[in-house]
């Protein structure tokens, strides 16, 4: 039972021991924590509790000791007035689940069990309440969380800026094996960890028109008058590092109407217009990535990115001035990060803020911007870099059209300097694609406006400089780096893995998530068939969690002892879920066509969603479950193969997928992925990786051992003369009866009811272009798959590569990659916070 709390006093109420209710560590100090909570902000009875109110109560309670961490962080920096921070700006941010990451980060996650037992709660179930705030697509907005964790943890001084989107990455469903989208409600429930700033709030203009006027000295000044302003509310979240002080801010912009309501318009009837300014605003800060297909999304997409850069560089100004600093110096204080071209429009908007608003020659403000900004490149894929039409960029954004203008003419002045006679050149580097109609190039902006632009794999940043921006790297080698991405251990290992964390800490100390290298001390028990035996009932529990996991999410029992191979990424042909599909079909058809075979029990798990206007991928997943349904009903098969289509695949899920995955699918056509950072996660966890020459499976495969992980497919300079003398997948396909026997079972309608046009386009696709080359590679994964069923039934060999792979993952914790940043792009230097 719940004792009612004492009521407050001036002085901060204390527990046996003379702890702070705010702010002590012990069970005592959260249990009466807690209780406060329930009583003074959820206004709750025990009795009447619901498990959102017990959560909400937790999460104040531990939000108390952060944001203690938090402002002692601030009084550490004011101390330090030589201090640089870095700016991350993302249009996403994939947090995952706050409860539990920040308990140990706090180090009380036991402490925390206990007081809530002692009030008859079971943490668990609480931790299992939290919504998911789903801001992020995937990758992009996961490594940015890791990056604020990595940045808190290193005890380096960091603002994250971002939006908060009101509805996030969708909710996926499957209805009779196809996805449906579901609008994600992240902050129905509400949000505890956040505090909204509307003091800070600034105001965003778009659209109007530009004229020039002089100034006092008679300068000749630009000034913009925009048809329309938005009012940016900023809402912090604290980022804290793990056992440090340190607790950094996350920081994103909520849209909204300057003036929300027209009483006017409403007094004559005209309700709609009486609120046409808020919903026109707000629509801003809606929805994550809105489909833009249409010119009214392209026009929402464009204004969503500009929405939080200038709201974010408008703070930082804010800031810089308030203690001291002069726009001539801001780079001293500030290094920005763009993380991707989403934010690029930053590089412009700093140049407006600095020769507009703080009245710099164009020259100084132009050194300032470059010395401020560095840019990361996440794709080779030319659709993902963006551009937008002319015509809109200037009507939205008009004044940073004609800066982008100056910008472009005194770069082709430079290019044509340095390289005279080559216009091919000239239109590459030009910040305006001329042919047809015209784009404003972002990735080019970029570019042009960072003095560091960086690759985020060795193989990305290869082929980055090689194939994506070779003028650049002619006229800029200064400016190109490799970081290689990273996860945090925090989140991926400690949390998500308990049984195997216990493992590692009992036998090489508890030090290891903040130095992820002492994992190598786990090598010289790879051999022991005690630790072994340990390793692998760690692995079986974390098996036997996800099957209760699945049969509750999807209705399919699945064999906890069978080999769990999954592949659980973003839906895409280039990630080829599609070729994996084709090895179990393989599988399928030689049961088939002999029962008694000798095959391993697997179990094979996806999941992942698909962009709603993908319909590509969207027909890859109703394939999947298509083979599903098949395969898991034929008494043949015998229970020997499994198919699983894990729906809503996030943060939280993944906690839960990655610690049972046995085998990790990394089979992206090699030179198509940056880095991924899923096949870290992974093998993390101890799992072996099947996967190509593609990404970080490069440096992984170098860093576990060539003998510890399972290579397959041509490389990326094979794919790249292969399509320069002309591909022949049908070719492929007529030659290999195992091949074409799966493909034209797809074809029959076998998977379809009988539809044999349902999967006509992925079977068109494979015979016909095969753009990523799925056929090509068929052979080569079949026998590795192969391997991989030998090596499974060698129980020792296969544990002791599983523990490898974990003994030597340190390399690959995002707190190595952000001190990359900090030491050779940033030069940020922590600031260690030693009292709160």
């Amino acid at each position: 039972m719940i004792q009612k709390p004492k009521p407050s006093k001036t002085e901060p109420v204390s527990v046996q021991g003379g702890e702070d209710v705010r702010t002590g560590l012990s069970s005592q100090a959260l249990q009466q924590a807690f209780c406060e909570h329930l009583f003074y902000l959820q206004g709750r009875h025990p009795r009447t509790a619901a498990r959102n109110d017990v959560y909400l109560a937790a999460a104040y309670a531990v939000r108390d000791r952060m944001f203690q961490r938090s402002v002692g962080t601030v009084q550490a920096l004011l101390n330090n007035p030589k201090v640089k921070l870095t700016a991350y700006l993302s249009a996403e941010y994939l947090m995952g689940p706050q409860l539990g990451v920040n308990l140990i980060n706090l180090g009380i996650f036991e402490a925390m069990r206990e007081a809530l037992a002692n009030e008859g709660f079971d943490l668990e179930d609480v931790l299992e309440q939290e919504e998911e705030p789903g801001l992020g697509n995937g990758g992009l907005g996961r490594l940015a969380a890791c990056y604020l964790d990595s940045l808190a943890t290193i005890e380096a001084p960091a603002l994250g800026y971002g939006i908060r989107y009101e509805f996030g990455i969708f909710d996926q469903e499957i209805r009779d094996g196809w996805q449906v989208e579901i609008t994600d409600k992240w902050l129905r429930w509400g949000n505890p960890w956040e505090i909204a700033r509307p003091e800070l709030a600034v105001e965003v203009p778009f659209g109007g028109r530009t004229e020039s006027w002089r100034d006092d000295q008679g300068r000749y000044r630009i000034r913009w008058i925009p048809a329309y302003v938005v009012k940016a509310v900023p809402h912090d979240t604290p980022i804290l590092g793990y056992r440090v002080n340190n607790c950094n801010n996350l920081r994103l912009w909520r849209a909204e109407a300057v003036e929300s309501f027209d009483f006017a318009a409403f007094n004559v009837g005209n309700y709609f217009q009486a609120v046409e300014e808020k919903i026109k605003s707000e629509n801003i800060s809606k929805v994550l990535y809105p489909n833009d297909q249409s010119p009214q999304g392209k026009t929402l997409r464009l204004q969503q990115q500009f929405f939080f850069v200038s709201s974010a560089l408008q703070d930082m100004f804010r800031i810089h001035m308030r203690y001291g600093g002069r726009p001539e110096n801001f780079y001293n204080h500030w290094a920005v990060q763009l993380n991707d071209t989403h934010p690029a429009v930053a590089v412009v908007e700093l140049m407006r803020l600095l020769v507009d608003v703080h009245g710099l020659e164009w020259e100084t403000a132009w050194d300032v911007t470059v010395r401020t900004m560095g840019y990361t490149n996440h794709t080779l894929m030319p659709e993902a870099l963006e551009k937008w039409p002319v015509g809109l960029f200037g009507w939205l954004l008009p004044r940073h059209l004609e800066i982008i203008y100056e910008i472009n003419r005194r770069l082709l002045e430079e290019v044509r300097r340095r390289y005279p006679g080559d216009e091919g050149r000239v239109a590459r580097m030009s910040l305006i694609d001329e042919k047809g109609e015209r784009f404003v190039r972002m990735a080019n902006l970029a570019c042009a406006g960072s003095h560091a632009i960086n690759g985020v794999a060795a193989l990305h940043t290869e082929l980055l400089q090689r194939e994506v921006l070779p003028d650049w790297v002619a006229m800029y080698p200064q400016r190109f780096y490799n970081i290689t991405n990273g996860v945090s251990p925090r989140r991926f290992l400690l949390r998500s893995n308990p049984q195997l964390s216990a493992l590692i800490t009992e036998k090489i100390g508890d030090t290891w998530p903040r130095q992820l290298d002492k994992l190598r001390h786990l090598e010289a028990l790879a051999e022991d068939s005690g630790f072994q035996q340990r390793w692998q009932e760690a692995k079986r529990e974390n098996k036997r969690r996800l099957t209760r996991l699945i049969q509750e999410r999807t209705g399919i029992e699945v064999a906890p002892d069978s080999l769990f191979d999954i592949q659980v990424k973003r839906i895409h042909e280039y990630k080829r879920q599609h070729l994996n599909l084709l090895h179990i079909l393989t599988l399928y058809l030689r049961l088939k066509q002999n029962p008694d075979m000798d095959i391993p029990a697997r179990t094979f798990l996806f999941g992942g969603k698909a962009a709603p206007a993908y319909q590509t991928a969207k027909l890859m997943i109703k394939l999947i479950t298509s083979a599903g349904e098949l395969i898991n009903r034929d008494p043949e098969v015998g229970g020997r193969l499994k198919v699983v289509f894990f729906p809503d695949f996030n943060v939280k899920n993944a906690q839960s997928i990655y610690p049972a995955a046995d085998l990790s699918e990394q089979i992206s056509t090699a030179g198509m992925e940056a880095s991924g950072t899923g096949n870290m996660k992974f093998a993390l966890n101890g799992a072996l990786t099947i996967g190509t020459l593609d990404g970080a499976n490069i440096e992984i495969r170098q860093a576990v051992g060539a003998e510890n992980f399972f290579l397959f497919g041509l490389k990326a300079e094979q794919v790249r003369e292969i399509r320069q003398r002309g591909y022949q997948p049908r070719a492929i396909y007529e030659q290999n009866t195992e091949l074409r026997g799966v493909i034209d079972l797809i074809a029959s309608g076998a998977l379809s009811k009988g539809d044999g046009n349902l999967f006509r386009p992925l079977v068109e696709n494979l015979l016909g272009p095969d753009p990523f080359m799925l056929l090509a590679d068929y052979p080569d994964y079949i026998a590795c798959q192969e391997q991989v069923s030998k090596l499974w039934g060698r129980p020792a060999a296969w544990n002791r590569m599983s523990i490898l792979n974990v003994a030597r993952m340190g390399y690959f914790s995002s707190d190595r990659s952000i001190r990359e940043y900090c030491e050779k792009i940033w030069q940020v230097k922590p600031v260690p916070v030693n009292d709160v």
